[in-house]
């Protein structure tokens, strides 16, 4: 069962923003392991910033409250499963991190000691399970806005505001490259990125993380994965959002159209003109056989077989179609002497062989010829039989067309 991102801030479900910042605000001050060094706060402090993450998030709140934990992370959206809006949420595992975006510092309580210029910690010895607002003594008004108590605002030790608005970065783009293999399975994917981290000192250090995308079954090339805030850290700005965006890595046997595959066979000439039997792989290692025999395959024919495609994203059990296509291999030239043998073939077969051909007449033996042949002598057929040696189909292709 899921996190209840509710219960650990003690809020219900219908909690306003409001409510979710000084909840935030009074177990993140609660639980922070400089001051609180019990055993498990400081995993409770992890579990309080992860809340706050999600329910101070208005998309990422929606998809929890729709999926619940599992859906957040497992890459749902607000309007289904999949599909190009789809992003997968993962907390970046630094408590700290979202303290410091909160408060403007990872451990900004120095300022709350200074306050008075006595350096005496006056603010450590309230019970921190009384809902007391440390900013009161500061003056001004109280800090507010989306993001929490210094998100918008900053003050010197002195208590004196100064506005200063924050501001993100733009996203951080990568493309991630995905066989179609992957696509039509689905797989993890384990990316390392670097960024600066702020350290409990206020300093800022650069530190590696890894991230995981839960690749769904059937996504399509141009969705995007959007982890969020995971840029450099900063004391006066936002960090940029990480996208990932999904391509197709080049296949070797197909080319992705859309939940539709398409796969070129080559074949002959002849094999295109009377009739053949091929074999066509799939994406889960099948072989199809496909008859050819009794058609004429033309340079634009493609066969459609249902269900061999890659699935489709908002319907996973269903799958689009594998297409085959078909790439005739002609003759790069033709010699003199096979010029004159397809002149003098025409002109002895004539309109006959024309008409036979385009009647449909797909069996390259004599006995075809000879019915279709206005002289049925030997020598006509000599000749016919003649050209066939020497290049092939060319003269029934010449004739047809």
């Amino acid at each position: 069962m899921g996190k209840d991102y509710y219960k650990i801030l003690g809020l219900s479900k219908g909690a306003s923003d409001d409510d979710i910042k000084k909840a935030y605000r009074k177990l993140a001050l609660k639980y922070h392991p400089d001051k609180n060094k019990s055993a498990g706060a400081e995993e409770r402090f992890k579990e309080v910033a992860e809340a706050y993450e999600v329910l101070s998030d208005k998309k990422k709140r929606e998809i929890y409250d729709m999926h619940g934990e599992e859906g957040l992370k497992g890459g749902a959206a607000p309007n289904g499963p999949g599909g190009a809006q789809s992003f997968s949420y993962t907390f970046h595992g630094d408590p700290r991190a979202t303290f410091a975006q909160f408060f403007g510092s990872a451990s900004p309580f120095q300022a709350f000691f200074d306050l008075n210029g006595t350096g005496g910690n006056t603010f450590f010895g309230h019970d921190m399970d009384v809902d007391m607002d440390p900013f009161v003594n500061m003056g001004g008004p109280r800090p507010g806005g989306p993001g929490g108590a210094f998100r918008s605002h900053s003050f010197n030790v002195h208590g004196s505001p100064g506005r200063k608005e924050k501001t993100q970065d733009p996203p951080i783009e990568h493309d991630l490259y995905v066989s179609l293999e992957d696509i039509a399975r689905g797989c993890v994917k384990k990316m390392k990125i670097s960024r600066r981290v702020i350290q409990p000192d206020g300093t800022t250090k650069k530190e590696d993380k890894v991230l995981t995308i839960h690749v769904k079954p059937g996504w399509k090339a141009g969705t995007k994965i959007t982890f969020q805030k995971e840029g450099d850290q900063g004391r006066n700005k936002i960090p940029a959002d990480i996208v990932f965006i999904i391509r197709d890595k080049p296949h070797p046997q197909f080319r992705r159209e859309g939940s539709d595959i398409r796969y070129t066979a080559r074949i002959s000439l002849k094999q295109a003109l009377c009739g053949t039997v091929i074999e066509v792989p799939t994406m889960s290692g099948e072989k199809l056989t496909v008859n050819l025999q009794g058609e004429v395959v033309k340079p634009h024919t493609v066969k459609r077989f249902p269900g061999y495609g890659l699935p489709f994203p908002k319907e996973p059990t269903r799958k689009g179609d594998l297409l085959v296509a078909f790439d005739i291999k002609f003759p790069d030239r033709l010699s003199s002497g096979v010029k004159e043998i397809l002149v003098d073939t025409h002109n002895k077969v004539g309109l006959h062989v024309c008409r036979g051909v385009r009647a449909g007449l797909t069996s390259c033996n004599k006995n075809t010829l000879w019915r279709s042949a206005p002289a049925r002598d030997e020598a006509t057929w000599v000749a016919i039989s003649e050209f066939y040696k020497i290049a092939g189909l060319v003269t029934y292709l010449a004739i047809a067309t």
